[in-house]
């Protein structure tokens, strides 16, 4: 068997607030839920778990890679509800959209505080 990614949990504040700001600006899809996770998928069925763990946590960064149409209108729909951005991780490029690696990228948090990244082009 080749090796896939299947899950991971993501730390939030709200687990409901948080995966249905994953719904809307990255378009993923609504999967069961259980126990203490909402649950939302991505495309090739990799599982993106939100619970609200019982102690404080790191923000954690996720990068996801998307084509120019999904960017732009997930680009729209952050910067429309006022979400800050920044061209760079460290963030202090804000306002800005990355550029430099043949692609367009973006960091923005999501409502947990998690530093999210859409990319059009991988790095390598």
């Amino acid at each position: 068997m080749s090796i896939t990614f299947d899950h991971t949990i993501i730390a939030a504040t709200d687990r409901d607030a948080s995966a249905q700001f994953y719904l809307d600006v990255l378009e993923a899809t609504s999967a069961p839920s259980w126990g203490p996770f909402t649950n939302i998928t991505l495309d090739a069925g990799v599982m993106l778990q939100f619970a609200e763990p019982p102690f404080d946590y790191h923000p954690q960064h996720y990068a996801f890679l998307v084509d120019d149409e999904l960017f732009d209108r997930a680009y729209s729909k952050f910067t429309d509800r006022g979400v800050e951005h920044w061209a760079d991780p460290q963030r202090t490029r804000q306002g800005e959209t990355n550029t430099e690696h043949g692609g367009r990228g973006d960091y923005f948090l999501d409502p947990g505080g998690n530093l999210l990244e859409l990319i059009t082009r991988r790095y390598f």
